[in-house]
């Protein structure tokens, strides 16, 4: 995806409307055709023809859908914006819990896949010959969308995490663009020091930047297998996290500014805000939003938690999901493979959308092509050596959509209070336990 809006949503969510549990039964019984459907399946729905209505924000999804009704003149492909984040996903898990008015495409990201999936609401899409891609997608994106043998839908982009930074303002006070998370803690303190109204970045309290970080840093609070789930803010990777964000916050050496805010472009506009740490996608919304200081940034790796390491995580990205309660399941898995895979997926990229392909990300017009707004830096060369370096082994809850709803009420108060992060994990640990019991899932610390 290209715009920051659903970015934004990962930190302030509101609860979904209906309860992933609770969806099994309508999601399950409201299938079609009552069963999986096969590649031949797909080849004959293809040759008859029909339409499809695919719920979306990603306006990539145009050109797509214009080439893909070109290919296959039978098929109509009607997109309809129903929202972004928990818009949609009330929207979405609605119309499953009511039996009628889903849509047979819809875009999900990859933290609110797994409600849907745990629900039964959306088909598993390897009987429909999704499973052939495994080698497509980077390791992060496929394994958001996998468990075990199941595909419960196919990547559309991804955000590797890359290092944002001003080198205006860092090669005026002489600051060495840090590798190491130590050194960056230096170099906000250095920069803090040589002028008070300078912040190494932002930071108010975000659910998406604090799991990445977690992540990259080797934390896997959070372990899924079926309806038993376990949920741990205390292992050695959180704690990596814990103790050199603290440092930050104690000292005053992040701006108390919420991202996508006025202020936010303005400090990231005057170089006040002087690093970002983010996904991949961020550079569409510097050349929309910062168009000022154009010149003035460039891309780096992210720093690392041990020196010689190269660990990166995914922060944000999409796929398309078919909801059991399509009517035109084979349709839909068509266009949700041609959108994702082959062309489909190239012409996004050309329109805009970070690849979630390893041929897209490896391609020489893709690492070649050089961003003005970064003085000339061929950027993609380090967003795909970042997407290379994502451990798959990450996991989100099941009702991450809920958790990431109260990371505020808790979490947040290590930005507005005494509270440490470490305390406000440790809240979101026993807010996120409470709820999985209450919702029927078996969950441990």
């Amino acid at each position: 995806m290209t715009t920051h809006i659903s970015r934004r949503l990962l930190g302030a969510l509101a609860v979904v409307s209906a309860l992933a549990l609770t969806a099994t039964a309508c999601g399950s019984d409201s299938s079609s055709d009552g069963g999986a459907g096969s590649p031949q399946d797909v080849k004959s729905a293809l040759d008859k023809g029909g339409k499809i209505t695919v719920w979306a924000w990603e306006p990539t999804l145009e050109k797509v859908a214009a080439d893909f009704e070109k290919k296959y003149p039978k098929v109509e492909v009607e997109l309809v914006n129903a929202g972004t984040g928990d818009k949609q996903y009330t929207a979405l898990q609605n119309a499953i819990s009511a039996g009628s008015g889903a849509p047979d495409v819809a875009q999900v990201e990859y933290y609110a896949l797994g409600q849907f999936a745990i629900g039964e609401s959306i088909e598993d899409l390897a009987s429909y010959g999704a499973d052939k891609f495994d080698k497509t997608f980077t390791p992060g994106p496929w394994n958001a969308v996998t468990e075990d043998k199941a595909v419960y839908a196919l990547p559309m982009d991804s955000g590797p995490m890359a290092f944002f930074y001003n080198k205006k303002i860092f090669d005026k006070h002489g600051i060495k663009v840090p590798t190491t998370w130590d050194a960056y803690v230096e170099a906000a303190r250095d920069l803090h020091k040589a002028d008070p109204k300078l912040f190494i970045t932002n930071d108010t309290g975000d659910a998406g930047a604090t799991t990445s970080l977690i992540w990259q840093a080797g934390g896997r609070p959070y372990k899924v297998q079926g309806t038993d789930v376990t949920v741990d803010f205390g292992d050695k990777g959180t704690r990596t996290y814990t103790d050199t964000w603290q440092k930050l916050l104690d000292e005053k050496l992040v701006a108390p500014v919420s991202s996508w805010s006025d202020a936010w472009y303005k400090g990231l506009a005057d170089g006040s805000i002087a690093t970002l740490s983010i996904g991949a996608w961020m550079p569409a919304n510097f050349t929309s939003g910062v168009a000022g200081a154009s010149g003035d940034w460039r891309v780096a790796p992210l720093p690392q938690w041990t020196t010689g390491d190269k660990a990166s995580a995914e922060n944000g990205g999409s796929s398309l999901a078919v909801p059991k309660a399509a009517k035109n399941k084979e349709l839909a898995y068509a266009f949700t493979e041609f959108a994702t895979t082959g062309k489909g997926a190239s012409t996004r990229v050309a329109e805009g959308a970070f690849p979630a392909t390893r041929a897209d990300l490896e391609s020489k017009d893709f690492l070649d092509a050089e961003f003005p707004y970064f003085g000339g830096q061929k950027a993609n060369q380090i967003f795909a050596e970042s997407a290379r370096n994502v451990s798959a082994d990450w996991s989100y809850l099941p009702y991450q959509v809920y958790a990431n709803s109260v990371f505020n009420d808790t979490v947040g108060k290590a930005y507005v209070s005494s509270t440490t992060l470490t305390d406000g994990l440790a809240a979101w640990q026993k807010t996120s336990i409470k709820y999985g019991k209450d919702q029927g899932f078996t969950v441990s610390e």
